[in-house]
């Protein structure tokens, strides 16, 4: 199976009012296998680390003290 180079994660916000908010960011594979030994994802700056399973599950992993990601979904991206 086909593990992907890079992810779009998004994440949904409740917006204060109507609708809701998303954020997007890309992230790329990196050397490291998380907790359930999945390949772990990270953006450019380094700070945004998940952990995705070959099924599309995410699991956030802290890069920080006092960080309690909530799981954004995720969309394989297409090399180029």
């Amino acid at each position: 199976m086909h593990t992907p180079d890079r992810y779009r994660l998004t994440f949904t916000h409740e917006g204060l009012g109507v609708g809701a908010t998303t954020d997007k960011v890309v992230v790329e594979r990196t050397d490291t296998l998380g907790p359930g030994g999945n390949p772990v994802y990270c953006d450019p700056t380094g700070i945004l680390r998940a952990e995705i399973s070959p099924a599309g599950e995410v699991r956030m992993l802290a890069s920080g003290g006092y960080q309690s990601p909530l799981p954004p979904s995720a969309e394989p991206l297409r090399q180029s």
